[in-house]
């Protein structure tokens, strides 16, 4: 009986861990992202979107990248991808059929930011897993980034 409540202790601890590190993420997208709103501010768009697609830049912090894409689903900058840039990303959907960017670009002209999530091809592991993104409104944008869930 003993065993079995130390094994049950332990699962709760580790649970709470794993908790507790998407929660930390979670915090980390958010605060990326209001990072990236402030430095466009300051910087202007030509420096901004060339530090934002900056794969060693002050934008990237291990998985986490900032991506900024306009209203009509054009790609301005990636961190994660400069192949992306100038692509259109309104037609992309998730595995489960969900266009995910049209989403993002819906929340950030009704709500001015927030989160999305989507299912999306995982490129550490190459499986597609649950994934949440916060995007906050820039003029006629916005500027995301996003977490697998654990």
């Amino acid at each position: 009986m003993k065993k079995l409540a130390l094994v049950f202790t332990m699962m709760m601890l580790l649970c709470g861990a794993a908790l507790s590190a998407a929660a930390d993420d979670s915090a980390k997208a958010e605060a990326l992202v209001k990072k990236g709103v402030a430095y466009l501010k300051s910087a202007g768009e030509e420096k901004a979107f060339e530090e934002f697609s900056n794969k060693k830049g002050q934008f990237v912090d291990g998985e986490l990248y900032l991506f900024m894409v306009d209203f009509n689903g054009l790609t301005i900058a990636h961190g994660g991808n400069n192949a992306l840039v100038g692509q259109d990303m309104k037609v992309l959907k998730d595995a489960d059929g969900k266009f995910f960017i049209q989403e993002m670009i819906d929340l950030a002209k009704t709500k001015g930011s927030g989160w999305t999530e989507y299912k999306y091809r995982n490129p550490k592991t190459n499986e597609v897993q649950p994934k949440r993104s916060y995007v906050e409104r820039v003029g006629d944008a916005f500027i995301g980034c996003g977490i697998y869930k654990r």
